[in-house]
Parts: C-alpha cells; sequence; structure tokens
C-alpha cells in the first residue's frame, strides 16, 4: 500500500477554493476522516502521516487540509468555522454520508461541533486533547501563550519554544522537524490564520465577545453529542491541560477517556502504539 506524500496527495475543487487531502487504504473499507490541529507550520500531513499505514489497513482514510494553513486555499472567515465548512462540502462532494472522525486539538473541537450540529455526519469520535474548558489549570495555558507569542511576532526561537512545549521527550523537536515546521509557517495565509485564532488582537476581541455573547460555547453543549466519543490525552500536555477533559467526559453521554503517561500534545506522535491501537479498538466496536 502506498502511503506516500506523493503516491496519497489530492485536491478538490470547491466554489470557494481548492481543498487538498491525503488518501489511503481499501475503498470498499469503512471511511476515516483525519482533522488537523493548529500551531506554526501545521498540516493534516505531518500530523498524521506517522499513523495513516496504519489506519489504513482497516480504514478508507483521509486527512483533510483545512482551509488557511498553507496547503488548502483560504476561505474567508474565522478559521474554526471555516474549517467546520469545509469538512461538510468535503464530504458531499466525496458523497460520505456518515464517519468516524478523527481530531486532533482544533480538529477535535471542530468534529465536535459538527457532532453537534449534525449528529448525522459523525458516527464515531476521537479527539486529540484541546476539547472543553480549563477547569483548575490557568486560561491561557502556557502553551497557547508561547503560541500567542508567536502569532504576534514570529520568529524561530519563539517556534522552538512552542514546539519545545508541545511535547514531552524533547528529542522529538529535531531539527528537521523544526525546519520544515518553519517552512511553512512563514507562509502567507498561515500567518494571517495563525494571528486570526493567537494573535493578542484576536483574543481580546474574543474574550470581549464571549463576554457579551448570546451564544453559548460549544463546551455547554456536549450533551447533545449523540456518537461513541472517545477522549485521548497527554497526561504531560502543557498546552490543553488533562483537567479540560473532565467536562466532555462527564457531559458527552457515550465518552470515555484514555490518558498516556509521559506523553504532551501530540498523542498521536509521541505515543503512537498505544494510541493506535487504543483507537484500533474502539473504532472496531
Amino acid at each position: 500500500m502506498d502511503v506516500t506524500y506523493e503516491g496519497t496527495k489530492r485536491e478538490l475543487t470547491t466554489d470557494k477554493g481548492v481543498l487538498r487531502y491525503h488518501e489511503a487504504g481499501d475503498p470498499d473499507a469503512p471511511t476515516l476522516l483525519l482533522l488537523h490541529g493548529s500551531g506554526p507550520g501545521v498540516t493534516g500531513w505531518r500530523n498524521y502521516r506517522g499513523n495513516l499505514g496504519f489506519f489504513a489497513q482497516t480504514h478508507h482514510c483521509y486527512i483533510l487540509e483545512f482551509p488557511g494553513f498553507g496547503v488548502s486555499a483560504p476561505w474567508d472567515g474565522i478559521p474554526v468555522l471555516t474549517a467546520g465548512s469545509s469538512v461538510t462540502r468535503f464530504m458531499d462532494a466525496l458523497d460520505i454520508e456518515s464517519a468516524p472522525m478523527i481530531g486532533n486539538s482544533m480538529g477535535g473541537v471542530v468534529a465536535v461541533n459538527l457532532a453537534i450540529k449534525k449528529p448525522e455526519r459523525v458516527s464515531k469520535l476521537v479527539t486529540i486533547g484541546g476539547v472543553g474548558p480549563n477547569l483548575f489549570s490557568p486560561s491561557p495555558s502556557e502553551g497557547l501563550r508561547l503560541l500567542q507569542e508567536f502569532a504576534d511576532a514570529p520568529d524561530r526561537d519563539k517556534l522552538i519554544r512552542w514546539l519545545n512545549a508541545m511535547v514531552y521527550d524533547r528529542s522529538l523537536v529535531t531539527d528537521e522537524l523544526i525546519e520544515e515546521r518553519w517552512e511553512v509557517a512563514l507562509n502567507p495565509d498561515a500567518l494571517r490564520t495563525a494571528r486570526a485564532m493567537y494573535g493578542s488582537a484576536s483574543f481580546e476581541m474574543q474574550q470581549q465577545f464571549l463576554a457579551t455573547a448570546d451564544i453559548p460555547p460549544y463546551w455547554s453543549m456536549l450533551h447533545k453529542i449523540s456518537c461513541p466519543t472517545l477522549l485521548t490525552w497527554g497526561r504531560d500536555d502543557r498546552v490543553s491541560p488533562p483537567d479540560m477533559a473532565l467536562l466532555p467526559l462527564r457531559q458527552i453521554p457515550e465518552a470515555e477517556l484514555h490518558i498516556f503517561p509521559r506523553c504532551g500534545h501530540w498523542v498521536m506522535i509521541e505515543a503512537k502504539q498505544a494510541f493506535e491501537a487504543t483507537v484500533a479498538a474502539f473504532l472496531t466496536r
């Protein structure tokens, strides 16, 4: 099976612009969507390239590149909302009525919002950190503060500090990882998206909006998620600390939680084999 970058890359033309994605696995196998997180230099491929070969053994996998992160064409609007819209447009275009979804951090929030608002599209849900409110830990977290510093004034040293906060084992932050992240982080579309999501000015606007809005935060509606849900977390996550998992665990009716030791924010990378085995068991029930 070809699970290389070149062998799996595809693109889809929509009325909003080109969506790029990676596809692998038997077309007759059950569909699985993998949704990436945010942060400097992120792409869906870089989030899940190490897991694609495993999941493609049992599923027809799609790794979608969200608009505005330097791979797919940018869309106007709030990045998390445009990401959600891109998922439904992508599914409609490929005639995917419903599918299980794995979402890393922001990708998990995107999948959660779809499960709340369009439950018929999400048959099972796996999240990797990022979902829910900080209950006992500071907000913003250390990792988000570092991300904010980068978004305000990007430089290589800030990128390295943020990358080191993403993992428990800092040996994973190799020169190769730094270079590939730095390259995409400087993409003008990716920089605009980072500032819109995490810049100090945007953060202040978001806080003012939340203080006066009549719209409840998404995490107050987690009880509406009807599909089986697996919350996965790194015990040493400095971006979204594990106390965030408590409210989703209580409020999502069919939720269960697996916490991986000696692991930061990138569970699918840092606890790769344990994560894959845990998710595979969940998906086959």
